[in-house]
């Protein structure tokens, strides 16, 4: 018999048994330490206390040191801090080891080294086996060989030999005070006699069993007439009749109708738009050529009501600038008049003034006659008789147009097609204009709305490989222009941040001091 486990390994085993002596050697015991740590099977170790470890040549041992260089370290030892001074300490050092080493013996072999049988530890060694001619594989064997773990699935195993701590909920049963008090009340009840009520409700329907519902066949089906789900009179609506439509609505009975408004689209425009043949992955020379060229007027376009932006915003030359004289004559234009363009500024005009106040003043001496003498009897008879004449004519020549205009039905006809033929013109210019203006988009708001640029590569960014392809656009920028294009919403801009207080610079004294 030969040991597998080597002296190395005895020496190991020894070394981890007598572990707990060691540590308490010299020290003070503890109870705590005595119960945490196992008993060592070795003996011969002997315990001393502290003041026999302290004893040595003169009270003093190697590494001590002065009592009086030697400091006092307070503090709570119930506290957190306590524990960390404490767990740094050389004592502290060695129970933190020898706990790591039981933890490492008991996921290792399931308990501790100096604890285990010799069945654990050691084995008989019979020599090399000798090794058999090598064999085709049966399949079988290639069978059995398929099944074995992967050496990655083995790495990923648990190889802990601690048990898994027990699931205390697993074997807990619900409602188990209940349950143990209705075992409790039943027994209870079998000795006075009485049966439960879930057995006393199973007999009465022994007794009296319920008709069975049998489920619904195809001739149930021929017999329900049909009826359209959304016709009006549907029976579905026929409970509805006769009720208010204000009470249907509140309760949810009736939905509430929408106006005729909201089924009608704000725009004909489609809602996606195809792209233009040139703008496609390998599109031919002349739809990319096609494409180019309305992004060119496009761009041209842009640029010029940037450069006429620019002149009118642009100050006049030096010859065309304002002096005091021109600056004066457009302030007095239109204060002065000139009689038939050849008056001059300074002429007076006050006696043209005059000559008008003295007209207005003196009014027309007929007029005053008028006002002032009486008109006789013979005067108003005749002033009467004209107006009754007048009268009289009017009517005559009324009542001569419309017997004439008998004459003229053909050409009143005639007027009045030619005048619905205009109004039908109209009419059908206003549909045409409106069904052309549809596909446009309105003015929603105070911004007009803008195309997007098109989206176009140039002949030397366009890509041989899908791989290498360049995307461009935007599929929410594309989404939101849409939305804007069909009248959905409005043109909108981003908004402009605006700060609330003013950037104060402050030099730092540092900064300063290097300066």
């Amino acid at each position: 018999m030969a040991a597998a486990g080597s002296t190395s390994r005895e020496r190991l085993g020894e070394r981890r048994a007598h572990a707990p002596n060691r540590i308490l050697e010299g020290r003070r015991q503890s109870s705590s330490f005595n119960k945490m740590a196992p008993e060592g099977n070795g003996g011969g170790a002997r315990q001393c206390s502290k003041k026999d470890a302290d004893s040595g040549f003169l009270g003093l041992r190697p590494t001590s040191v002065d009592p009086a260089l030697r400091r006092r370290r307070r503090g709570p030892r119930n506290k957190k801090r306590g524990w960390r001074r404490l767990a740094e300490e050389p004592l502290g050092l060695e129970v933190d080891q020898f706990l790591e080493d039981v933890r490492l013996q008991e996921r290792a072999i399931g308990g501790l080294l100096s604890e285990a049988p010799n069945e654990k530890l050691f084995f008989v060694d019979t020599g090399s086996k000798e090794k058999e001619p090598s064999r085709k594989r049966t399949k079988v064997q290639k069978k059995l060989l398929l099944q074995k773990p992967l050496r990655v699935d083995l790495i990923l195993e648990n190889t802990s030999k601690v048990p898994a701590p027990k699931d205390v909920l697993a074997h807990q049963v619900p409602n188990a005070k209940k349950l143990r008090r209705k075992e409790q009340l039943r027994e209870r009840l079998a000795k006075q006699g009485e049966l439960p009520r879930e057995v006393r409700k199973a007999q009465a329907r022994l007794l009296n069993p319920p008709t069975p519902k049998g489920k619904p066949g195809p001739w149930d089906t021929v017999e329900r007439p049909f009826y359209d789900l959304w016709a009006p009179d549907n029976p579905l609506d026929r409970a509805l009749l006769g009720q208010d439509a204000f009470f249907l609505e509140q309760t949810k009975k009736k939905g509430v109708r929408r106006p005729p408004r909201l089924h009608v689209k704000p725009s004909s425009a489609p809602a996606v738009e195809v792209t233009p043949a040139g703008a496609s992955y390998n599109p031919t020379f002349e739809d990319h050529q096609a494409l180019l060229l309305a992004a060119h007027e496009v761009e041209l376009q842009r640029q010029k009501e940037a450069e006429k932006l620019e002149r009118q915003l642009a100050l006049p030359p030096a010859d065309q600038a304002a002096t005091q004289e021109t600056v004066f004559r457009e302030m007095c234009e239109g204060l002065l008049e000139e009689s038939d363009g050849e008056g001059e500024p300074g002429q007076d005009v006050r006696p043209v003034a005059s000559e008008a106040g003295a007209a207005e003043a003196s009014p027309p001496p007929a007029r005053l006659a008028t006002a002032t003498e009486k008109k006789t009897e013979q005067q108003r008879r005749r002033e009467k008789a004209a107006r009754t004449l007048r009268v009289q004519q009017a009517t005559l020549r009324a009542t001569r147009l419309r017997r004439q205009e008998l004459f003229r039905l053909r050409g009143i006809k005639a007027q009045v097609a030619q005048r619905l033929a205009e109004l039908a013109r109209r009419r059908e210019w206003r549909r045409l204009k409106r069904l052309a203006e549809d596909n446009k988009p309105r003015r929603l708001g105070r911004l007009k709305y803008q195309a997007p640029d098109i989206d176009v590569q140039l002949s030397s960014e366009r890509s041989d490989s899908l791989r290498t392809l360049k995307p461009e656009g935007n599929i929410l920028r594309d989404r939101f222009k849409s939305f804007q294009r069909r009248n959905m919403i409005e043109p909108r801009e981003r908004a402009k941040f605006k700060r609330k207080y003013k950037v104060k610079l402050v030099e730092k004294r540092a900064f300063r001091e290097i300066q």
